[in-house]
């Protein structure tokens, strides 16, 4: 059995918050692993979260879910990035109260436009995408705020701006380095473009 650790930071958010991608640059600032939940849950079962999700149903993925969450949890110990249903279950809300928490959190318009309701992301795959979309956001956020220790928006912002605006947050931006230089090749300094190209590597589906 892996020795009890914990997470330095543990990601929360909705679809499209960028939480893989913003988490990965976190890890790396902070030099600690990264770790994301639903590609734990796929090494684990095998099946991809689609599959998941037509195969044992919602209910069927959240237990699944919930095992590998609070194993991440107890074992993990860099930054984790939770699916963005994982704070759904009452047990790992509790879990993560003992957990220092980022809630990224994005608007109805970037998140559209980031997730481009793909079928990769089976709670957006509806006949209204947006309808769902934000009943989605409405009924998510105050979960997502009650286990928060810092919110940061990620509308409109890069990967880099959010990653810095959480270490500020936390109170763990380096002082040696008071503005991070903008490398317009670098993916992760781009904000999201009006015309709607998602963040770099956006993996985190649920």
């Amino acid at each position: 059995m892996p020795s009890e650790t914990r997470p330095t930071l543990v990601v929360v958010g909705p679809p499209g918050a960028g939480k893989t991608t913003v988490g990965r640059v976190l890890a790396r600032r902070l030099g600690v692993g990264f770790a994301d939940a639903d590609a734990l849950i796929e090494e684990r079962t095998g099946k991809s979260i689609p599959d998941l999700f037509v195969e044992d149903g919602e209910e069927g993925f959240r237990r699944i879910e919930r095992e590998v969450v609070a194993e991440a949890l107890r074992t993990h110990d860099g930054v984790l990035a939770l699916g963005g249903g994982a704070v759904l279950s009452e047990q790992t809300r509790a879990q993560l109260r003992e957990h220092r928490v980022v809630y990224l959190s994005v608007g109805l318009a970037d998140g559209l436009r980031r997730t481009g309701m793909s079928t990769a992301r089976p709670l957006l795959s509806g006949v209204n995408p947006r309808a769902t979309f934000k009943a989605l956001l409405d009924a998510r956020a105050p979960l997502y705020k009650e286990v928060a220790t810092v919110q940061v928006a990620t509308d409109r912002c890069s990967p880099n701006q959010v990653a810095r605006a959480v270490l500020e947050a936390l109170g763990e931006a380096p002082a040696s380095a008071p503005d991070d230089p903008v490398d317009p090749d670098d993916p992760l300094d781009r904000p999201t473009p009006h015309g709607g190209a998602p963040l770099p590597d956006p993996t985190v589906r649920a």
